[in-house]
């Protein structure tokens, strides 16, 4: 199976792209530049957000699952490109069915549902309060028209919080990583009373990677935990784990108003998948 990953050199996808190789499959590495690629893809040097066509300007491609993870400006909410990329995504997605790509995943975020309390399935109400949140819940919308339309299994796998290779990460993992090695001590965050959906990186790869091989499952599907835990809890077990000479300043910023004060991912999906992975990589 030929697998096709957007964003490859990103957070996610260097490490998506790793692990991909490692279980067997060909992968085709799309991304604007290639240092965190590792070598045994083939790496493609290709802007999404360009005019071109992709799978006409490089007539070679062919590939079995696609799985976009590019995405601009991710960890700055209200940045206005999200909603000036938001068609060259539709473009892009829509000429990848147009190639007969029949497997199609495209990530995405708690962010598109807004403030809401409690636990996230594919039924909850969205209502974005951020460019960000409001521009995956468009692509989400009208990727489900267009998916029935075409002849395609389409995943929508719905991200919460991310830990793992830290000096990467833009999160607040990494921040304080970063911040710890550096020498800075005071780290400033806001209540950390909130609770949300915490997932390794590697976890949510093997879930990425087992929901976009498979049609069983379609539609929206969280990878995530399903497992609520209060972010200042998380920080200072974080803390704690890789002995960071970190002091918290709590209350030094405000809680924005659009994260809830409880909020994480039905895994009812998710868990079925692994399930049936684990089934089929049994019996081989």
């Amino acid at each position: 199976m030929k697998i096709l990953i957007t964003g490859a050199n990103g957070y996610i996808g260097s490490r998506l792209v790793e692990l991909c190789l490692d279980k067997g499959f060909d992968v085709i590495a799309v991304d604007i530049c290639s240092n965190y690629i590792d070598r045994r893809a083939r790496f493609i040097n290709f802007d999404i957000f360009s005019d071109s066509d992709l799978f006409i300007s490089n007539g070679s491609i062919s590939a079995d699952v696609l799985i976009h993870l590019a995405w601009r400006n991710g960890f700055v909410h209200n940045d206005f490109s999200h909603i000036q990329d938001l068609p060259k995504h539709i473009h892009f997605l829509k000429n990848a069915i147009d190639s007969g790509i029949k497997y199609i995943s495209v990530m995405g975020s708690m962010h598109e549902v807004g403030y809401y309390e409690g636990k996230i399935n594919e039924d909850t109400p969205c209502n974005p309060m951020s460019f960000y949140g409001i521009s995956k819940n468009a692509l989400r919308q009208a990727m489900q028209i267009i998916k029935d339309e075409s002849n395609v299994y389409f995943h929508w796998l719905r991200a919460y919080y991310i830990i793992g290779n830290d000096l990467r990460s833009n999160s607040i993992f990494g921040k304080l990583y970063r911040n710890s090695l550096n020498g800075i001590n005071d780290f400033p965050m806001n209540s950390g009373k909130n609770k949300y959906d915490f997932v390794t990186l590697d976890e949510l790869c093997e879930q990425i990677i087992a929901a976009s091989i498979q049609n069983e499952v379609n539609g929206t599907i969280n990878v995530c935990s399903g497992v609520p835990i209060a972010l200042g809890t998380k920080v200072e077990e974080y803390i704690m784990k890789n002995h960071l000479d970190v002091q918290l300043k709590y209350g030094a910023f405000p809680d924005r108003p659009y994260d809830s004060p409880c909020i994480y991912g039905d895994v009812k999906k998710i868990k079925k998948i692994m399930d049936n992975s684990r089934i089929v990589t049994a019996n081989k």
